[in-house]
């Protein structure tokens, strides 16, 4: 019983990455040739999201500070949820829905990139940095799940969305951490060539 569960989980993961794989090409893609532009221009990029959404944008900071999977120059990129004195005093001072679009504004310049995660697209604080992107001229790459709620009207033509077609919060961040890593290794191929197999 406990087995058979465990099997359905991961039948449930693979057929929505499968059938994910046609719809959010296009937009990853997309979201690709804007890293790499803010990149090679000397820009960076800065995200955010709470609870797994908010370990996934450290994740794909990791990622770029360090390497994905084969050596490279680092490439700048900074996680908005890691400062646990900038975010209890922006939430204890102001509100927790300002944590991150403060940061933004702190540290945001036109060319950057943020990176929103949030699987709902309701997480107000996600918002309210996506306004703050866009008051530093930056492009926003929302990754979101559930039609993209609130972030739908939150994001510009010249951003990027990719939407998960997808209810339950477990799948879409299956298929977020999948996105990450082919932004990761189609920037990596983009600036340093293809590779055969990876390291």
């Amino acid at each position: 019983m406990l087995e058979q569960r465990i099997h359905q989980h991961f039948i449930e993961s693979a057929d929505l990455k499968y059938q994910s794989a046609e719809a959010l090409s296009k937009p990853i893609a997309a979201a690709v040739h804007a890293v790499v532009a803010c990149v090679t221009s000397g820009g960076k990029v800065l995200a955010c999201g709470n609870g797994g959404s908010a370990a996934d944008a450290q994740h794909f900071s990791a990622e770029f500070v360090g390497r994905f999977e084969r050596d490279r120059p680092e490439l700048a990129a900074i996680a908005l949820t890691c400062d646990s004195s900038i975010l209890t005093a922006i939430a204890n001072d102001y509100d927790f829905s300002v944590i991150f679009s403060r940061q933004v504004r702190a540290l945001g310049q036109p060319g950057d990139v943020l990176l929103a995660i949030s699987t709902s697209g309701n997480s107000a604080n996600v918002l309210a940095a996506i306004e703050a992107a866009h008051e530093r001229e930056m492009v926003v790459i929302g990754l979101t799940g559930r039609g993209g709620g609130k972030m739908n009207a939150a994001l510009r033509d010249t951003d990027v969305h990719i939407c998960v077609p997808h209810e339950r919060t477990a799948r879409v961040q299956e298929v977020h951490i999948l996105a990450l890593h082919c932004i990761c290794d189609a920037v990596d191929a983009q600036l340093l060539g293809d590779q055969e197999g990876s390291s």
